[in-house]
């Protein structure tokens, strides 16, 4: 048993991260503090929660690019609601952020479910559009901390049990998830869908109604993480977590998340994030240049996501074999 775990992805996975991060200790060993562990984790909540979203939707066969446009936006809506009615409870601006970002994923999963438009295509469109919505919107002016009440502000930052709401949020979030994709049929459905979507058809899963769930799950989350976003560096701006999607994606193909679908799970997805995030804390503590961070941390992620996609390339889940399968579906 735990053989089988240290030679799995995941073990390999955590076996990595957890010498990059205690190596590092070794010349800062106040990385490898408990406060700054805490700290880490936290850093990388928004990564996790957009992660675990992007996995549905990759587990299906597509891909949203729209998650950082997704997450701009909706910070921006949510700031200026905050700024021009301060006395509005924070639940209900948090559920605002949630209607906003399930509305504008639910866009994207329309399209990919009743229109049959590749998914890149359509959320390559509306990362331009909510983009550009979120120009429109502000236009082009920032919400800036003292603009913001206290509560707005304060709620992420809120420390229960020396570990911030935000933290929590992402530890309530990997829990939900895990036990979504490990006991539920309706978890379930998303490997079916996209490891073998023939065999899915067969066992009566709509696999379009399925991509639309995954869409509505990641813009959804996508909304939440633009309140949280906005909140925690207290400013609003158009260029919020541009280029982000793209963190996104490689935790998820980091963490086993196969961009063929139907294989991945959601420790891998958790662990690839907080692969991304050792690294992008790492290097500042190292001494490495700023300029240097980027195109460093950039070249560790190809390193990660080509020696992940390879060692998995041959692996398919297959859910239902059936040599007359196509035959079949030709017939009918």
């Amino acid at each position: 048993m735990l053989k089988r775990l240290i030679y799995s992805r995941e073990g390999v996975l955590s076996i990595i991260v957890l010498a990059m991060f205690f190596g590092v200790g070794v010349i800062s060993p106040d990385f490898i503090s408990l406060s700054n562990s805490v700290s880490i984790f936290n850093d990388t909540s928004i990564l996790i929660m957009l992660a675990l979203g992007q996995m549905l939707v990759i587990l299906t066969r597509c891909i949203d690019l729209s998650v950082a446009a997704n997450v701009a936006f909706t910070g921006m809506f949510v700031a200026m609601v905050n700024q021009y009615f301060p006395e509005l409870h924070m639940s209900l601006l948090i559920f605002l952020s949630l209607f906003i970002g399930a509305l504008l994923g639910a866009i994207n999963g329309l399209f990919v479910w009743l229109l049959k438009v590749p998914s890149i295509v359509i959320t390559l469109g509306t990362m331009s559009i909510y983009r550009g919505a979120t120009f429109l919107l502000s236009d082009g002016a920032w919400v800036n901390s003292h603009q913001m009440s206290e509560s707005f502000i304060g709620l992420p930052r809120y420390e229960i049990l020396s570990m911030p709401v935000l933290g929590w949020m992402a530890v309530a979030a990997i829990i939900l998830f895990f036990w979504a994709m490990k006991f539920s049929v309706w978890g379930r459905n998303f490997y079916s869908a996209g490891g073998n979507p023939m065999a899915a058809f067969y066992s009566g899963v709509n696999v379009g109604k399925v991509q639309f769930y995954a869409f509505l799950v990641s813009g959804t989350l996508s909304g939440l993480c633009g309140y949280l976003w906005v909140s925690r560096f207290a400013v609003a701006y158009v260029d919020v977590a541009n280029g982000f999607e793209l963190q996104v994606i490689a935790a998820c193909v980091i963490g086993g998340v196969s961009i063929v679908g139907g294989l991945g799970t959601v420790v891998g997805c958790v662990i690839g994030a907080l692969f991304i995030g050792v690294v992008n804390n790492a290097l500042p503590i190292i001494g490495v240049s700023p300029f240097w961070q980027m195109a460093i941390s950039g070249l560790v992620i190809i390193i990660a996501v080509i020696a992940n996609a390879t060692s998995g390339k041959d692996k398919a889940r297959i859910i239902l074999r059936n040599p007359n399968a196509n035959d079949e579906i030709r017939a009918n």
